[in-house]
């Protein structure tokens, strides 16, 4: 067969998506957080982009009343003029001036001029790290300068959760000194506080746990040694067999082991709190329920007016005019895009609010089967841009606060012939749980049967899914002695 060189015509369909486009679908499913850092990036970069402070305080108060005030009836605005401004007289004011007198106003401050007060920043301290806290009992120790040296190495080998991650032949190595050494020093090491750090093993860490409190040759130290599969196992009759003891020695030797802390290392834990802050508020008024957007620390852009007037003065040269108008039109478009987000989040928080009325009143009870084609056919948008509006993003309700992803689950028929959310579901299932008897715990089968009794239709395995997504043991592993 011949090969040959041609061209020819043809015509296709392909999406095409310009930066401007994928910058508002970047934004889009930002979290509020990270839109704050590319805002304030593009302060820094952008001179024809500059935050407005003259409409700020304006903005924040008009906002919420013009907000309220959409969303409530003209019975409930009707109410507000019966409310009257609380007065003070003088007893007031006096009661007032008593308790300034007596608050104790020299607590985290002192007298003197401003400057010489103690900063804030300067009564700030750091947690100490478990490395920090070995150290320290390292140092304190008298060791030679050898064990000093091993030491701090098979600390530096101490994971978050205390035990020792690596190998004598390793740290051996890196010292240059003899096994026995590194494996004398990680004895010592293993008789520092937290009691069980320095552990190669789970088994190793509840052991020294156990013989720190002088329980050598108890049946503590027997079930550690030979019997932890058959603790986990719950094979507690077992134990008591094969070492020939009552079950009650048994039980009470398991009560102590439960008492361990398996990863002692973790009051020393260095992970810091993160906070979730919502992006959307929903407040109940009246017999209504108000949706607000958070725009706390999202400035009010606008372009410069120094460029836009020498822009239209024509005193820049060609040039300078092509890069205040490159950067014209990407300030422009950041907050178009901005803005859309805000529409977009608001629209589809509302959508959220509509659907799951019920939710708001009676809690996870209530909460209704919902996809995102519902919400995307009640606001006319597609299904992925409620899928990037809804990721990352929280809402604060009477209920509590929640994802948006949270409202958006499966749904499984009842005997009446409606239908109840997978959330609801999961709940009755904890809840049910949560009511048995420890010692005779239910089965996934039994918990099937009782909600269908309570209209559910529901599956065996689809029970054990549940439990299994809620992180809820089997019943053997439920199981509880004592």
């Amino acid at each position: 067969m011949a090969m040959e060189m041609r061209q020819q015509l043809k015509m296709t369909q392909q999406l095409v998506m310009t930066p401007q486009l994928q910058q508002a679908i970047k934004l889009l499913q930002m979290t509020r957080i990270e839109l704050q850092d590319v805002v304030r990036q593009e302060l820094e970069e952008n001179p024809i982009l500059e935050e407005s402070s003259e409409l700020e305080e304006v903005r924040e108060g008009e906002t919420l009343l013009e907000v309220v005030e959409a969303e409530l009836p003209d019975e409930a605005l009707a109410n507000t003029d019966s409310f009257q401004e609380v007065e003070a007289g003088e007893e007031t004011l006096r009661d007032w001036d008593s308790y300034l007198d007596g608050y104790n106003y020299t607590s985290g401050e002192q007298s003197g001029d401003d400057d010489d007060k103690l900063s804030f920043e300067n009564l700030l301290t750091r947690k100490g790290t478990l490395f920090d806290h070995l150290h320290w009992q390292l140092q304190m120790g008298k060791y030679s300068d050898e064990e000093q040296r091993v030491g701090e190495e098979v600390i530096g080998n101490i994971d978050d959760d205390g035990y020792f991650c690596s190998t004598i032949a390793d740290v051996a190595v890196v010292c240059d000194v003899p096994e026995p050494v590194v494996e004398t020093m990680l004895e010592r090491i293993q008789e520092f506080d937290p009691s069980g750090v320095g552990a190669r093993s789970l088994q190793e860490c509840l052991l020294i746990q156990a013989r720190s409190l002088g329980m050598e040759g108890s049946v503590v130290e027997a079930i550690l040694l030979r019997y932890l599969p058959e603790v986990e196992s719950r094979n507690y009759k077992q134990i008591a067999r094969s070492l020939k003891v009552e079950l009650e020695h048994v039980l009470a030797a398991i009560r102590v082991i439960a008492g361990f802390d398996p990863r002692p290392g973790r009051l020393y834990s260095s992970d810091e709190v993160h906070y979730i802050s919502p992006d959307i508020f929903v407040h109940k008024v009246g017999d209504d329920y108000v949706v607000l957007l958070n725009e706390e620390g999202l400035p009010n852009l606008r372009l410069s007016p120094f460029y836009l007037e020498a822009k239209a003065g024509g005193s820049m040269d060609a040039k300078a005019e092509e890069y205040v108008g490159d950067k014209m039109r990407a300030a422009q478009w950041l907050i178009k895009s901005i803005q859309q987000r805000q529409r977009t989040i608001f629209r589809v928080a509302k959508s959220i609010v509509k659907f799951q009325r019920e939710f708001l009143e009676r809690g996870v009870e209530g909460l209704r089967p919902l996809v995102l084609r519902d919400v995307a056919e009640d606001i006319g948008m597609h299904e992925s841009t409620i899928s990037r509006v809804t990721t990352n993003k929280y809402m604060q309700t009477p209920q509590g606060l929640f994802e948006l992803k949270y409202f958006f689950n499966s749904g499984l028929s009842t005997s009446d012939g409606e239908s109840v959310s997978s959330e609801s579901v999961k709940n009755r299932i904890k809840d049910i749980i949560d009511k048995e008897d420890p010692s005779k715990p239910l089965s996934d089968q039994k918990i099937a049967e009782m909600l269908s009794d309570a209209t559910v239709n529901i599956a065996r395995r689809t029970v054990t899914k549940y439990r299994e997504m809620m992180r809820i043991g089997s019943s053997s592993e439920r199981r509880r002695h004592f």
